[in-house]
């Protein structure tokens, strides 16, 4: 996988979406339980896609994929308890569920098409 794939650019431009957020809530909201939380693993979600470049093995990259997988889950999570907590709008919620929801599909397609030619 290439530095410019696709998934690459759109984990990176969500995790800066991601850190935007924690800004929001954090210096507006004065939530500082749940945005540390989405920072974390919304931020995680790039970086196990950027250690995938240089996975030593099928393998690896498939557990590195899987794992960015996770994050991008328990991601949506709290984005989820966000709006249900009325820390986001609906309409925030939308927006970004929407970028994870995209992220989501696209690892599960690779990591299916990876474990089947392995």
């Amino acid at each position: 996988m290439k530095a410019d794939n696709q998934i690459v650019l759109d984990s990176k431009a969500f995790a800066i979406r991601i850190i935007k957020l924690y800004k929001y809530l954090s210096e507006e909201k004065k939530e500082f339980v749940m945005s540390k939380q989405i920072l974390r693993c919304g931020t995680s979600v790039g970086a196990n896609i950027s250690e995938s470049i240089f996975a030593q093995s099928r393998m690896d990259f498939v557990s590195k994929m899987s794992i960015a997988l996770k994050e991008a889950s328990e991601t949506k999570y709290w984005l989820e308890l966000l709006m249900e907590t009325d820390y986001i709008t609906k309409m925030q919620y939308e927006s970004i569920a929407d970028d994870i929801s995209k992220i989501i599909g696209t690892l599960v397609n690779i990591v299916k098409s990876t474990k089947n030619n392995v």
